[in-house]
C-alpha cells in the first residue's frame, strides 16, 4: 500500500535533519582549494556514503537494537529526544554538537579529498539523529506495510541531496547567509514537530502498558 503522506513525512524529516541547503556552505568550506571537478567527485562519493548509511540504518537498525535488548519504544523515545536537541540547536541558529565535528577533527587542506566520508557523510549528514529517525521510520513502515512509501520518500530525498551537492559550486555563488539561516530555523521547526511525534508515540505505548 502506497501512502503519499507517509512518503512526504519521510522526505520532510530527512530534509530537515540533513538540510541540503544549509549544508551547501559547509560542503564548499570543506572542499575549499579543490576544483569544480574534484568537488563534484566528492559530492558523488558522499551521496553514495549517505545512501549506504540510510539503507543500513533501515535494514539492520531494528536487529541491532534487539541484539542489545532495546525495544523500539525505548529507542523511539531516546531518538525523539536526540532529534529534539538537534532541532533546538537549529532554531537557535547554532551547529548541532551531534552532527558537527569539533575543530580538532576537521581535516586540513591537504586532506580535502578525504572529506567525502568524514566529516561530510558522517557525522554531518548521517549522524545519530539521522540514524535514529531512519530506524523509527523503518520499524513503522514494516509494521504498517508502508515499505514502498518509505522507499519513495528516501529515494526522492537522496535525489535532491545528490543534485544539491553536485550543483553546490554553482549554487554557492548565489546562496546568501540570510537564506541559509532562515532555512535552518524553518527546518528546525519541522524537525521539532517530528521529534515530539516520536516521543509522544513512545509515551502512549508506555502509558497503555502502565494503565493496563
Amino acid at each position: 500500500m502506497f501512502d503519499a503522506s507517509f512518503a512526504l513525512k519521510v522526505f520532510a524529516a530527512l530534509f530537515a535533519i540533513m538540510n541540503p541547503i544549509a549544508n551547501i556552505p559547509v560542503f564548499l568550506s570543506l572542499t575549499e582549494g579543490a576544483d569544480d571537478t574534484a568537488k563534484r567527485r566528492i559530492a558523488m562519493v558522499a551521496l553514495f556514503g549517505v545512501s549506504v548509511g540510510c539503507v543500513v540504518s533501515l535494514v539492520a537498525g531494528a536487529a541491532i537494537l534487539r541484539l542489545f535488548g532495546i525495544t523500539i519504544t525505548d529507542f523511539r523515545l531516546a531518538g525523539g529526544l536526540l532529534v529534539l536537541l538537534i532541532a533546538l540547536d537549529m532554531l537557535h541558529g547554532s551547529a548541532s554538537a551531534q552532527h558537527q565535528p569539533g575543530a580538532r577533527e576537521m581535516p586540513g587542506a591537504a586532506a580535502v579529498q578525504d572529506v567525502a566520508v568524514y566529516p561530510l557523510t558522517v557525522p554531518l549528514l548521517v549522524g545519530p539523529g539521522t540514524i535514529a529517525t531512519l530506524i523509527v521510520f523503518g520499524h513503522t513502515a514494516a509494521a504498517q506495510g508502508r515499505i514502498a512509501s518509505l522507499a519513495a520518500g528516501l529515494v526522492a530525498f537522496l535525489a535532491l541531496l545528490g543534485a544539491s551537492l553536485y550543483a553546490a559550486p554553482a549554487i554557492g555563488h548565489h546562496l546568501s547567509a540570510r537564506v541559509t539561516a532562515i532555512t535552518k530555523r524553518l527546518m528546525g521547526m519541522v524537525l521539532a514537530a517530528i521529534a515530539m511525534e516520536m516521543m509522544l508515540a513512545s509515551l502512549q505505548v508506555f502509558l497503555k502498558g502502565v494503565l493496563g
